[in-house]
């Protein structure tokens, strides 16, 4: 199993990651439905896990999958650690502003809310929340992690963060931590 997704992810690294990116989204959904939030398989919402999977795989894992590319070929320095500094700097200034942006207005107009009165409930603070962990992750991701997978290992660890949005109630989507 582990060598066919090698294979894929060398011949086709964004339908990949894309892909990947979708079934951890809607994983991720149904695990804080199911372990965080405890509303049970009879009231699973299957329309929020379709929201997720399909933010997950049309937008984040190929935008991450292009951003981490331009990363790895743009920036760079002659110290290899100030180069990695530099990329988590970008990434948490440019990338994660913008994709959370993105993130909260699609689901709101996905949900048939508000864009507007979402991002003015929720934007500051999820962003806040969101860089007390994302930027020692990529610091990690982007020193040890080959190129190819750290949009995996942004999924993985965003399911692994479960446990932390039970204090944000169920306003914190298991996808909202891929920032």
């Amino acid at each position: 199993m582990l060598r066919w997704y090698q294979a894929r992810l060398a011949s086709r690294p964004l339908l990949t990651q894309s892909v990947t990116t979708a079934v951890l989204f809607a994983t991720g959904d149904s695990i804080a439905q199911q372990a965080v939030e405890k509303v049970g398989a009879e009231n699973h919402n299957f329309k929020r896990t379709g929201r997720m999977a399909l933010y997950g795989g049309a937008v984040f894992g190929p935008a991450a999958t292009v951003w981490f590319r331009f990363l790895q070929n743009k920036v760079r320095l002659r110290n290899p650690n100030a180069e990695i500094l530099a990329r988590v700097a970008v990434d948490q200034t440019v990338f994660s502003t913008t994709n959370m942006f993105c993130f909260l207005s699609s689901m709101a107009i996905m949900e048939g809310s508000d864009p507007k009165e979402k991002l003015k409930k929720t934007y500051w603070t999820a962003l806040q929340k969101n860089w007390m962990l994302w930027p020692f992750v990529q610091l990690i991701n982007f020193k040890f992690v080959p190129l190819q997978h750290r949009v995996f290992v942004v999924n993985i660890i965003s399911i692994g963060k479960l446990p932390h949005r039970i204090d944000f109630g169920a306003q914190w989507p298991a996808s909202l931590d891929l920032c």
